[in-house]
């Protein structure tokens, strides 16, 4: 039985991954902040199964003893502090857990691995880069040779995890990937996501618990994908006899006026102009206009490709919480 630990598994893609892990024969191992993190109920509930383990990013030992609990054949990297918008209202742990939390993580890794790691060994490691990485975009579409410009304390801390992932790989030859990982949803993506935000707010407003909803630049352009398709390409990378970086993206844009022109229409409202207000406290102090991602190596190099276009994600997530509404949760 393959062994896996997953840092960030209470985030919707650490869900989506175990769940997918679990399924395929795999014994999982999930990375919790804290001792008695409230979060680890849910883990529970929702992947039973998971075996959960209290380590915390900016600690080398507690990652060392993670390690030696979990003995894993694979270790997927997903914690950070993933919400761009607080980033700049807190650069300094920003950097000290999606950027040097990464470096500990690799460095955790590499000791406990020891000599097989450099012969090559069995522990192979996954780090979840991101699309906005790219930030003030040099080229569009963009693929993993496309300049990287970040634009938030966020993506800085991004692009230094992803170069660290490459300096171990090309130093210690660790099997060691990244997923340049385009904007992905779902309706297990937290509140503050602006899709989220969105489908909630639609739900209340249909059932007339909300009046309006207050949004920043509607003109920003993402390229929208689902989660649960997203896992599948992170564990395709550690399959590949030899690690190395893809993008995976739809390859299709959409601006935030798509995402509420589809989000309205799921409960029937064409006009939503009188329901959406503008602030200017919701604008990034550095914008980042457009995102594209070109997947072509994911595709052909490891046979994967989004089974779920924009519209459906949308629906899927307005219509899920239209049911934990009316629900009362």
């Amino acid at each position: 039985m393959p062994r896996a630990l997953i840092t960030g598994i209470t985030g919707q893609d650490g869900l989506y991954l175990s769940e997918l892990l679990v399924a395929k024969g795999y014994e999982v191992y999930g990375l919790i902040r804290g001792q008695n993190n409230p979060k680890a109920e849910m883990v529970a509930r929702t992947v039973p199964g998971v075996t959960v383990i209290a380590a915390d990013l900016t600690d080398l030992s507690s990652l060392l003893r993670a390690l030696q609990v979990a003995q894993p054949d694979e270790v997927y990297n997903l914690g950070a502090i993933s919400f761009v918008a607080y980033s700049w209202e807190q650069a300094a742990l920003t950097t000290d857990v999606t950027a040097k939390g990464v470096l500990n993580m690799l460095e955790a890794v590499r000791l406990y691995a020891g000599d097989d790691l450099t012969a090559g060994g069995n522990v192979r490691f996954y780090q979840a880069s991101s699309s906005e990485m790219f930030g003030k975009v040099q080229q569009v579409p963009q693929n993993e040779a496309t300049l990287l410009w970040p634009r938030s304390p966020y993506g800085v801390a991004k692009v230094f995890g992803h170069y660290m992932t490459i300096n171990y790989r090309e130093s210690y030859g660790m099997h060691a990937s990244s997923g340049i990982l385009f904007n992905h949803e779902s309706p297990r993506r937290g509140p503050e996501f602006v899709t989220r935000k969105v489908s909630q707010a639609v739900a209340a407003i249909k059932l007339g618990r909300q009046d309006t909803l207050t949004m920043g630049n509607l003109e920003a352009r993402r390229d929208w994908g689902f989660a649960g398709d997203y896992v599948d390409a992170m564990w395709r990378m550690l399959q590949q006899p030899a690690a190395d970086d893809y993008v995976v993206a739809t390859g299709v844009t959409h601006s935030i006026r798509d995402l509420l022109d589809v989000a309205f229409a799921v409960v029937d409202i064409q006009d939503w102009d009188r329901y959406v207000k503008q602030d200017p406290r919701f604008f990034r102090p550095a914008e980042v206009d457009l995102l594209i991602g070109d997947a072509t190596k994911a595709r052909e190099v490891l046979g994967w490709k989004p089974s779920v276009d924009f519209a459906a994600l949308v629906t899927m997530m307005v219509e899920s919480d239209l049911r934990a509404a009316a629900q009362g949760s």
